[in-house]
C-alpha cells in the first residue's frame, strides 16, 4: 500500500479511538472527507461541531503506534476503505437513512482470524431470539449447515439463541462462519461463548466496528446489526419476539435492498410473532430449508428448489378422462358400461373405449355383464 494510504488508516485508526462506533454524522464524514481530512478538522477547528468538539477532547489520549502494536499482539488487523479485504458491499450504507442516529459506512473495522472480508460477498446472515427453542436452534443450525455445504459463508453475532446455533451449524460442516460482535473483537461476549468465539478467531474470523477493548451496550449493539445485513446478500430471521433485535437487523436487510426471510413458527409462539409478522407485511419471504435460502440468495438459475410433492401413483398417469370413468365405476357390483357413461357424463363410445383401456391396466374388470373396481383401483383409491 501507498504512503498516503497508510497515513489514511492511521488517521481512520484515531478516529475510531474516538468516536462511537456507528455514528451517523461521524462515519458520513470519514465517507465523504476522508479519514485524514477529518482528523485535520479535529486538530485545527473543533469548534465547528459539537461531534467535532467531542471527539477532539480525546485526542491527546490516543497513541496510535502502541495501539497498532497491540493489536498486532492479539493477531487483530484494523481494515480501512481502500484495503484489497475491505468488504465492498458495506459502502452501501452510506446515504441509508439511519435508526436510532446509528448507519453510514464505518470508519474501519477490527478483525481477528484469518478469514479475509472480501470473500463474503455471497454471504448469508442468521439471527433470531436469544431466548430461542430447542426447535428453533435445530432449525438455525441446520439452515446454516446447509448453506455452509453450499460453500457460502454464514455471518451472525455470537450471541445465545439462535446466533450461537448458526455458527455451530456452519463449524459443524466446516463452513466459513464471521461473528460481528458489539463489543472489541478482542473481547469474548457473551463470557459463555467464549470457547466458539476463541475458535472463529482461530479459524474464521471475528469483527468488530468498535475499538479493542470495547464493551459491549445497548446503542452498540444497534449500530453493529447494520453490519451484519450490509455485509450479507440476505438475512434469515429464525425465531423473533415482537420487540427483538433480530427484527432491527431485518430493518437494516430491507433498507439495504437485501434478500429478507424468516422462518415460520407455531402460532401460539411468543418467540415466532416477530417472524410472522414480517412475512405477514411482505416484509419477508417464508423460508423452511437452506435450499429455499440459496435460492433466494443465489445467482439466476442457481439452486432451484421443487415444490414437494407426494409420490406419483399409477393412477397419476391416468388421462383426464380415464380418470373421470374410473370414478364412476362401482367398488363392488358390475354396472354397465351406459350406466357408467351417465354417471361419468361421458359418450357411451368414448366410455367403452376408456374402459378397455383401464382394464388393461388392471383399474376395472368383466362383473359378468357389468364392470366393477379391479385390484389397481382398490391400491390407488384416495384416502376417504
Amino acid at each position: 500500500m501507498s504512503e498516503a494510504h497508510e497515513d489514511e488508516r492511521r488517521a481512520r485508526l484515531t478516529l475510531s479511538l474516538v468516536s462511537e462506533p456507528g455514528d451517523w454524522g461521524f462515519a458520513t464524514l470519514a465517507h465523504e472527507l476522508g479519514g485524514r481530512e477529518l482528523l485535520s478538522s479535529l486538530h485545527t477547528d473543533p469548534e465547528r461541531h459539537e461531534l467535532l468538539t467531542a471527539a477532539a477532547a480525546r485526542l491527546s489520549s490516543i497513541d496510535v503506534d502502541a495501539t497498532l502494536e497491540h493489536a498486532s499482539r492479539l493477531g487483530v488487523r484494523f481494515l480501512i476503505p481502500g484495503d484489497d479485504e475491505w468488504p465492498r458491499q458495506l459502502d452501501d450504507l452510506h446515504g441509508v437513512e439511519p435508526l436510532h442516529e446509528r448507519s453510514g459506512v464505518p470508519i474501519g473495522l477490527w478483525v481477528r482470524g484469518p478469514l479475509r472480508l472480501d470473500s463474503l460477498a455471497d454471504a448469508v446472515a442468521l439471527v433470531g431470539s436469544r431466548s430461542s427453542s430447542s426447535y428453533g436452534e435445530q432449525i438455525a443450525a441446520d439452515i446454516a449447515a446447509e448453506i455452509g455445504l453450499a460453500g457460502r459463508p454464514v455471518v451472525s453475532g455470537a450471541a445465545f439463541g439462535i446466533d450461537y446455533a448458526a455458527h455451530r451449524g456452519a463449524v459443524s460442516v466446516n463452513a466459513p462462519t464471521v461473528a460481528v460482535l458489539a463489543s472489541g473483537a478482542d473481547r469474548a461476549y457473551p463470557t459463555a461463548h467464549r470457547r466458539m468465539i476463541e475458535h472463529l478467531a482461530a479459524e474464521h474470523a471475528v469483527v468488530s466496528e468498535a475499538p479493542l477493548g470495547a464493551a459491549p451496550q445497548r446503542i452498540r449493539f444497534l449500530a453493529r446489526n447494520r453490519l451484519i445485513a450490509a455485509l450479507t446478500r440476505g438475512t434469515v430471521v429464525v425465531e423473533a419476539a415482537a420487540r427483538s433485535g433480530a427484527l432491527n437487523t431485518a430493518n437494516w436487510a430491507q433498507r439495504l435492498h437485501r434478500v429478507t426471510m424468516a422462518v415460520p413458527g407455531p402460532v401460539t409462539a411468543a418467540t415466532s410473532a416477530g417472524c410472522h409478522l414480517l412475512v405477514r407485511s411482505g416484509a419477508a419471504t417464508l423460508v423452511t430449508s437452506g435450499a429455499d435460502v440459496l435460492e433466494l440468495t443465489g445467482g439466476a438459475g442457481e439452486h432451484l428448489t421443487v415444490d414437494p410433492r407426494g409420490p406419483q401413483t399409477p393412477r397419476d398417469r391416468l388421462s383426464l378422462r380415464q380418470r373421470q370413468v374410473l370414478d364412476a365405476v362401482p367398488a363392488a357390483s358390475g354396472a354397465p358400461a351406459g350406466s357408467i357413461a351417465k354417471v361419468a357424463g361421458l359418450g357411451i363410445v368414448e366410455v367403452r373405449k376408456a374402459l378397455g383401456r383401464l382394464a388393461e391396466q388392471g383399474f376395472v374388470e368383466d362383473a359378468g355383464g357389468g364392470w366393477r373396481l379391479g385390484a389397481a383401483a382398490r391400491r390407488a383409491a384416495p384416502p376417504g
